[in-house]
């Protein structure tokens, strides 16, 4: 396995911040500092512990692979890519890629995706989405291993939103394209998932305000139906599956035993 040329020239070492070359199955600096290349076709370039909690589980990302894997959100990974296609990406950074499963849908014969996430486990999938990708663990809320000025496009789909490195790591003229659901997303499972505030937009737009203006939103809202097992997958590979065992919500999980129709709700925005 090895990390696509394009994608190894806009990282860096996350030591000391120089070029990394590939070099015997890992990438190094020229001060010595090397980091392993994983059978499965990542880098980790952490070098510090994360909290409980944050990353994806492989249980997490069985589930996210079973029910993407299912088409249920490809009308939202179509309108991911026709946003992207835009600005004719040559490098597309995925900031929380998890899977791969938005940053393939994509990417273009010309272009190339650095898909950065927290979870090795859900790299060891992003690694082998797309020819096109490599994948980089490591930690959003922190300084990003990648060059000033190197990607044209960054994606965020339902991941942490670090303003300052979206700017930093984008080209004059690149976008950024984020995915957030809606209020009403998944609303008919009521407390089995996680609720989302009606403010949200308004939330995003703040917390960019700084280093991006608004260029261009749309919302995607359509009908699902969703067999027992769909539910547990689609609530068992988000932010709820980490608290499962709290408030009753497993045992209310337990109680879809039917197919139910749900709405999958969500917005898309490019900031410029």
């Amino acid at each position: 396995m090895h990390l696509p040329e394009p994608v190894v020239a806009a990282l860096r070492c996350s030591v000391c911040g120089l070029p990394l070359t590939a070099r015997d199955r890992a990438l190094r600096c020229d001060r010595g500092h090397s980091f392993d290349l994983a059978k499965q076709g990542y880098v980790n370039l952490l070098h510090a512990k994360i909290p409980a909690g944050t990353a994806d589980t492989a249980e997490m990302v069985a589930a996210r692979v079973e029910f993407l894997g299912a088409g249920h959100y490809r009308p939202l990974a179509g309108a991911v890519a026709a946003q992207t296609a835009r600005f004719s990406p040559e490098l597309i950074v995925d900031a929380g890629a998890g899977t791969g499963y938005y940053l393939a849908e994509a990417l273009t014969e010309q272009s190339h995706g650095l898909a950065l996430d927290v979870s090795a486990v859900a790299l060891r999938r992003a690694a082998k989405a797309h020819p096109a990708i490599g994948a980089a663990v490591w930690n959003l809320w922190e300084p990003w291993p990648v060059a000033d000025q190197a990607a044209d496009v960054v994606l965020n789909v339902f991941a942490p939103r670090n303003a300052p490195e979206f700017r930093r790591v984008l080209r004059p003229g690149g976008a950024l394209v984020v995915v957030s659901p809606n209020p009403g997303h998944l609303a008919e499972l009521g407390s089995a998932v996680l609720g989302i505030g009606e403010d949200k937009e308004q939330r995003l737009d703040s917390s960019l305000a700084a280093h991006f203006t608004l260029d261009h939103r749309e919302e995607i809202s359509y009908p699902l139906r969703l067999e027992p097992a769909e539910v547990r997958h689609v609530v068992g590979m988000g932010p709820a599956a980490h608290h499962l065992h709290r408030d009753g919500r497993a045992e209310r999980l337990a109680e879809f035993t039917e197919p139910v129709d749900v709405t999958a709700s969500f917005t898309v925005s490019v900031f410029r």
